[in-house]
């Protein structure tokens, strides 16, 4: 029944994407399946971009949550997809009580024998869930309940964009398929996560404890004895929206103080904790009459491994120092930036990206000159997002237009540098850099005493004709295969021609040479395609004993 299920929500959705896919597919090819490629301009990408909005709105709760991970994306997604996906909102009419009633008396039993008094009206909803207010032990609480039969949906949808992954793969390069694939089994990986409320309770205890001292960050308190897998009880915090700027500013809240708090309980998060909350728009983030912070919704939440972290700390030591060589070597080692990439261009797209940051007057024809070397996309840079890294960027993305919106001119690298400085982070970072130059030198001064010898030792196999070269050959890009492919059909399309002419020559029926021409025909078009494709090969070589010994041997 799944598997039904599935393959009619495959269908569902190729119905959906065909505009876009037969669009795309003629970009590649003009005439679908030959013909030149085609240039999109912005405003085209733009009206593209909307389509695919609409397409994502009509595919439901699975496709809605797709298209807000892609719209923190730039490495897969051109600009204009970013900006229109950015507008892409999680709240949906939440579904009618007696079905949601039948969930949540599934996981708790009866309503009236868990709460004193529950609020049949939703006070939010959203994709995969809803939200109630209730009284549970005297306490207001939110109550938040899984949507009902959301579960099989997600699962067949998961499975559906599984089966297109390698569908999508062909209409994008090279440089983004690597981000693709990861962002398909970080999104799967999420969609079940965000469904199970207690790893959710879990993980908003977790960092509820590890903020237990701060006063200027409020997390609910979680009801575990009215919370399971699909219901998660949560103490009623209430708040002002961390966007309206209005009330906070009739409340007299400081919001240059407020955006600076924010970002730094996120580095805390990330840098010393190693877990955090995921999802900060604002919706998830609301402020009380004191100024603090207060987070809701810890579906959405990750983990940092150490190396990362650390990494992470290299990158904005990096930042503050403006050692644009640093942060593309700390990038680079974090497996976000190609090491083929063309550092000079990259290094000038950090010093842009350094001094919008830090809020300061950029002339455009520096910002025009940049663009043109990278023609024009974010997307076509040789950016990568591993798997571990998608979570934060998404932070670091939504985090940012909080920040923003609370202060127009708020110096992110300002806050991080004193972060950083005040947690003594830049020193430690200074002292392990130094201990690694320490072992730099120590393996030098223990090269030059080895290296003559070894070197002397090359030199005299050379001299003695001793010395043998394997090359092996790396055909990922199956060139060897095209070859041997071009050479069949040659060899068919030669002798089809030839057929033909001699049957014509002869005086043979016309008819029989046209037929022969015909079935020829296809060959000649695969042979001509066959040369467009642009593939190399790569040769390592290697010296090894054995096959020194092998040609010894022979």
């Amino acid at each position: 029944m799944a598997s039904l299920r599935a393959y009619w929500r495959f269908l569902v959705v190729l119905k959906g994407f065909f505009p876009l896919l037969f669009a795309w597919t003629r970009d590649r090819n003009r005439f679908l399946l030959f013909g030149r490629s085609r240039s999109v301009d912005s405003e085209t990408r733009v009206e593209r971009a909307e389509t695919l909005l609409e397409t994502l709105l009509t595919l439901g709760p699975t496709f809605i949550k797709l298209g807000q991970l892609l719209s923190t994306r730039p490495d897969i997604v051109p600009p204009e997809y970013v900006d229109v996906l950015s507008s892409l909102q999680d709240e949906v009419p939440p579904a009618d009580w007696a079905e949601a009633k039948e969930v949540l008396e599934g996981e708790l039993g009866p309503v009236e024998e868990t709460f004193e008094s529950f609020d049949t009206e939703a006070i939010s909803g959203a994709s995969l869930g809803q939200v109630y207010r209730a009284v549970h032990d005297g306490e207001q609480v939110a109550v938040k309940v899984r949507r009902p039969g959301i579960v099989p949906l997600v699962n067949a949808d998961l499975r559906v964009i599984r089966w297109s992954l390698p569908i999508i793969v062909y209409f994008v390069d090279q440089s983004s398929s690597f981000s693709l694939s990861n962002l398909a089994e970080e999104f799967s990986q999420t969609m079940r996560q965000e469904m199970d409320y207690g790893r959710e309770r879990a993980m908003l205890e977790e960092i509820r404890t590890n903020f237990d001292d701060n006063p200027n960050i409020r997390i609910p308190d979680a009801h575990i004895d009215a919370s399971g897998d699909a219901v998660l009880t949560m103490e009623y915090l209430p708040g002002t929206k961390i966007n309206d700027i209005d009330e906070l500013d009739a409340k007299g809240i400081d919001r240059t103080e407020l955006a600076t708090r924010l970002q730094r309980i996120y580095l805390q998060m990330i840098i010393d904790d190693g877990v955090f909350h995921a999802d900060p728009h604002p919706g998830n983030l609301a402020v009380d009459d004191e100024g603090a912070i207060i987070f809701y919704d810890f579906g959405m939440s990750g983990r940092v491994d150490p190396f990362i972290q650390e990494k992470i700390v290299d990158f904005y030591v990096a930042i503050a120092e403006q050692d644009t060589d640093a942060i593309l070597d700390a990038l680079t080692e974090m497996g976000t930036l190609s090491p083929e990439a063309d550092r000079q261009v990259m290094g000038q797209v950090m010093e842009l990206a350094i001094e919008d940051a830090r809020g300061e007057d950029i002339e455009q024809y520096r910002v025009q000159q940049i663009i043109e070397q990278v023609e024009g996309t974010i997307y076509e840079f040789p950016l990568r997002l591993p798997r571990n890294l998608a979570l934060v960027l998404r932070v670091a993305t939504v985090v940012e237009g909080v920040c923003v919106t609370l202060d127009p001119d708020f110096d992110f690298i300002s806050v991080a540098t004193d972060y950083l400085r005040e947690e003594g982070y830049r020193e430690q970072t200074a002292r392990r850099i130094a201990e690694e130059a320490g072992k730099q030198v120590q393996e030098t001064a223990s090269a030059l005493v080895t290296v003559p010898g070894k070197l002397d030792r090359v030199l005299t196999g050379i001299e003695g004709e001793n010395l043998s070269v394997n090359i092996n050959v790396e055909d990922g890009n199956d060139v060897f295969r095209d070859l041997a492919l071009r050479l069949i059909l040659g060899i068919f399309v030669a002798a089809g021609v030839l057929s033909a002419a001699l049957i014509y020559a002869f005086g043979q029926d016309w008819r029989v040479s046209v037929g022969i021409l015909a079935v020829t025909a296809p060959l000649v078009l695969a042979l001509w395609r066959s040369f467009r494709r642009k593939r190399a090969i790569r040769a390592t070589p290697q010296f090894t004993r054995q096959s020194m010994r092998q040609r010894d041997g022979d």
